[in-house]
Parts: structure tokens; C-alpha cells; sequence
């Protein structure tokens, strides 16, 4: 499995560079110190999973990893951060990571939940779930305007958002290029008074009372 290390610490990147290289099954392919770095390096050695550091000196690891993920979507991201932050949590899940772990992991754990990842799965470090799933009740309890108001490529597309999909993603599923996904996307947030892709999917699951599979 090929890793990609995101962090603007050298010192945090030879620490990660030195546990994983050394686990069998695990090669760390090469290192990213910034946003645009990131991106770059992604695109030329396509690696399996990204390391990713939610604080970046030139933006966030969010955006990087919304950028990675548009591009390649095979490409699995765990975001890596200090900060039990929920909105952080939902930034990132909602730019299509597979996981968010704070830095104070156990090394092993951490080997455990990269081969977890880059396996298929999807999973939240403990001390961040309990914010997250408050999270969802809170968006979930908020008014927004009647759906009802959404075209039906529209409902499709939320559909979607709910389901974690990148707009490259969607793009393909409904056969559409990504700016007109984006496009769409602006509108839903626009009819359902809402800013956010969290906040419309959760927005989606209090309207449905599950996420149903697009296909």
C-alpha cells in the first residue's frame, strides 16, 4: 500500500515516515508540506492512501483533500489532526475522507486504521464520534425550506451529497460534467437556505430518515 504524507512539520513527516515505512505491506511514496503540494504529489504517484494534516500553511487539508479526491477518487484520505474539531470532522467527511484521527493515536492503531482504510472502510477516532453524531442532531433539528422546491435532478443530486460523493463522482453517475454538477449543487444549497454539504446532508437524512443508496 503506497502512503502520501501531508504535514507542514518535517519533523511530524520523518516521525510518520519512520513508523510506517517499516510495517510490512506499508511504503511511504513521498511527502507534502502544503496544500498545493499535496494536490501536486497526489496527482503524480498516485498513492493508495493520503496522510493528511487538517492545518496547512497555504489552506486546509479539507481543501486538499476535496481537490485529491475530485481528481482520483480511488485515491482514500485519513486526516491526522490535534484538533477534535466537529466542524472539522464534517468538512472532511463531506470533501470525501475516509477518516479522522487525532495525532495522540497509538502508533499501532494508527497502522491498523491506514490498512483499515485503504481496505474500504471508514472510520472516526473515538474522542471525535460523540461531537460528531451531536453534530448531526443539531443540523438535523435545523428549519430549512421545503425540498419540495428542488427539481428532481436536483433530489438526485442531494441524494448524492448524502451519500458522501465527490461532484466528479455524481458527474459520472448521472452523466453530467462536473461544473454543472457544481452548478447544481450551488442551487440546492441556495433553495434549502443552507452554506454547507454537511448541513444538506444532513438536511437529507432528516427528510428520508436514512441515507439510501444512489447506485
Amino acid at each position: 500500500m503506497r502512503l502520501l504524507i501531508v504535514d507542514d512539520h518535517e519533523v511530524v513527516r520523518q516521525g510518520l515516515r519512520t513508523l510506517l515505512d517499516r510495517r510490512e505491506g506499508l511504503e511511504v511514496a513521498g511527502e507534502a508540506g502544503s496544500v498545493a503540494e499535496a494536490v501536486r504529489e497526489a496527482a503524480r504517484l498516485s498513492p493508495d492512501v493520503v496522510v493528511m494534516d487538517v492545518r496547512l500553511p497555504d489552506g486546509t487539508g479539507v481543501e486538499a483533500c476535496r481537490e485529491i479526491r475530485s481528481a482520483n477518487p480511488a485515491i482514500r484520505v485519513i486526516m491526522l489532526t490535534s484538533y477534535p474539531d466537529e466542524e472539522a470532522v464534517f468538512d472532511s467527511i463531506m470533501a470525501g475522507a475516509s477518516g479522522y484521527l487525532l495525532k495522540q493515536i497509538r502508533g499501532q492503531e494508527l497502522v491498523q486504521a491506514i490498512r483499515r482504510v485503504g481496505a474500504g472502510e471508514s472510520l472516526l477516532d473515538p474522542g471525535v464520534t460523540h461531537k460528531v453524531l451531536e453534530r448531526i442532531k443539531s443540523l438535523a433539528g435545523q428549519k430549512v425550506e421545503s425540498a419540495t422546491t428542488l427539481s428532481e435532478q436536483e433530489e438526485k443530486i442531494l441524494a448524492r451529497i448524502a451519500d458522501g460523493k465527490t461532484n466528479k463522482e455524481i458527474a459520472t453517475d448521472l452523466f453530467l460534467s462536473e461544473k454543472t454538477v457544481k452548478n447544481y449543487v450551488s442551487s440546492i444549497l441556495d433553495k434549502l437556505n443552507l452554506s454547507r454539504r454537511a448541513e444538506a446532508a444532513a438536511y437529507y437524512v432528516r427528510r428520508y430518515g436514512k441515507r439510501e443508496s444512489s447506485g
